[in-house]
């Protein structure tokens, strides 16, 4: 049964009918072909008008949609031969992140991401994708392996954050989100990153640090959450609820297409009509291809080039000036 969002019910209503038409045709000498074809015409072209004209606030929805493709599938779908690697060799595994080697078309890759899970239990075995110190170590240790063979990093990111509980602090959250941030920098063979749904917070960033990074047409990529930003800026003067969390989510600047107007991220993937949901296998099949066409060209930069040139880019992000230039 398909997940509808609150902005989505005029489709839901829409997509029933044709349904119970079909139906009725189905099971009746009635002949309602051109009916049922009026109203397909009807929903494609709402369809057209609601996600031509997405807020930022519904966006967020989309990215965190339940029925999203996570890393997992998207691995079944790109990578022949995967196989999952486990632990940081310093204290255990985190299910909340997905690392491992596998196959494209001959070319070897590691692969690591965020998994937030898709039934309850799975969902509180992989802490809702919220990783721990453990879990940034093994995605480290994944990037090193990689390395030491010279293949090709791939990165996906869908998480609401690194996870604030009290035995992630003691353990080093912020240290092993700092040292991931350090050594990506320096990591001698090409890293290629996908936010794939909900890029949010350090937790996200500890694995961006990356010489290509795209984003997916609805996913969202923020430094905190709108909710977040809302509780934080409001809290006191109002009751928070969703009309903050959608000032926040526009004035966070949290989209796809604002990001990739202020240099943030290298290219849009477009999604299919209505979520990447609607249709997974075409979402897989443009990260494949994008994955494949982006490794021919990295592939051919020296090693110390490429580092230089990663490094370049995350310096060029942002504007920045001094007191000196102020007075000017």
């Amino acid at each position: 049964m398909t997940y509808y969002l609150d902005f989505e019910k005029p489709i839901q209503e829409l997509e029933i009918k044709i349904e119970e038409l079909k139906k009725l045709s189905d099971d009746s000498d009635i002949d309602l072909t051109q009916e049922i074809k009026r109203l397909n015409k009807k929903l494609k072209e709402l369809k057209n008008e609601i996600f031509s004209n997405l807020t930022p606030w519904q966006k967020t929805q989309i990215a965190r949609h339940p029925e999203r493709p996570y890393t997992l599938d998207y691995i079944s779908m790109i990578f022949e031969d995967f196989i999952e690697l486990h632990g940081d060799r310093r204290f255990g595994d985190d299910p909340a992140i997905i690392a491992g080697v596998g196959k494209i078309e001959g070319i070897s890759y590691a692969v690591v991401g965020h998994q937030k899970g898709r039934t309850i239990k799975e969902r509180i075995h992989r802490n809702f994708g919220q990783a721990h110190p453990e879990g940034y170590r093994k995605a480290l240790r994944i990037m090193k392996l990689a390395e030491r063979f010279s293949i090709p990093v791939i990165t996906m990111i869908d998480t609401p954050g690194a996870f604030p509980g009290i035995g992630a602090e003691e353990r080093g959250q912020a240290e092993a989100i700092a040292t991931n941030l350090m050594e990506m920098s320096l990591i001698k063979t090409p890293l290629i990153g996908f936010v794939i749904g909900e890029g949010g917070s350090g937790g996200a960033l500890a694995l961006s640090v990356c010489d290509r990074i795209f984003m997916l047409e609805h996913a969202i990529y923020s430094v905190i959450s709108p909710e977040g930003c809302a509780a934080i800026l409001w809290k006191k003067d109002t009751e928070v609820g969703v009309e903050e969390y959608a000032k926040a989510a526009e004035q966070l600047k949290v989209t796809a297409q604002d990001l990739k107007k202020f240099g943030i991220i290298d290219d849009i993937i477009p999604e299919p009509l209505g979520g990447a949901h609607r249709d997974p296998q075409e979402v897989g099949k443009k990260i494949k291809a994008k994955i494949l066409s982006v490794t021919q060209e990295l592939i051919k930069i020296p090693s110390e080039e490429l580092i230089k040139k990663r490094y370049e880019k995350f310096r060029k992000i942002g504007n920045f000036w001094s007191s000196l230039d102020r007075r000017k």
